[in-house]
């Protein structure tokens, strides 16, 4: 027999307790090792989408937890950087990488709202009104501008009071449909936002 010094005596009993202390309470070193963690995101929705922040465009992925029953909504959990995407290739700025907190903040709109001249409070409307005043807005300033012809009769059908400024966040034929669509209305002042 070996001579075992006090420490080491301590160190091999205390071990063993520990040990049978374990087997005692039903733990089995066998079954947690063979046990294997659920991947947090294997549950999730999987959404493909744009971060909004500026003109980069880059690409992210975004995780939503809910069961899909009626009157149920699900919740994002997770973002990340789309790896599959060309711009990024999975990477995030800091602003990119904080979109969760983006989502969940308190003080972000989710509907449009509405200041009338001369009040000093917002009141939210539905996109129906947001959508059909800034139609009615349009037409009413082109039809009071559009300038069909000039005084010497040449045809010009340009509208001068009214500009577009486009988003650079969106893909070429998204960009290539709204110059379309501001041209035919005669706008001429036309811009795409840079970075921001």
């Amino acid at each position: 027999m070996t001579d075992l010094t006090r420490r080491q005596f301590l160190k091999i009993t205390g071990a063993t307790l520990a040990g049978s202390s374990l087997a005692l309470l039903g733990f089995s070193a066998s079954v947690a090792i063979a046990e294997v963690r659920e991947f947090k995101l294997s549950r999730t929705t999987e959404t493909r989408n744009t971060c909004p922040y500026c003109a980069v465009a880059c690409g992210i992925v975004m995780y939503s937890l809910g069961d899909g029953s009626k009157n149920a909504k699900a919740s994002i959990i997770h973002i990340e950087g789309d790896p599959d995407h060309p711009v990024n290739r999975g990477t995030l700025c800091p602003k990119g990488a904080g979109l969760l907190d983006f989502v969940h903040s308190p003080s972000r709109l989710l509907r449009p709202e509405y200041r009338a001249p001369g009040s000093d409070k917002w009141q939210p409307i539905s996109w129906d009104d947001a959508l059909g005043r800034i139609a009615k807005l349009m037409k009413e300033d082109r039809d009071a501008n559009f300038v069909a012809k000039t005084p010497t009769g040449l045809t010009v059908n340009r509208w001068l009071t009214t500009a577009m400024l486009a988003a650079s966040a969106s893909s070429n034929e998204v960009g290539y449909l709204t110059h379309k669509v501001m041209r035919s209305f005669g706008v001429l002042a036309f811009d795409n936002q840079a970075r921001v």
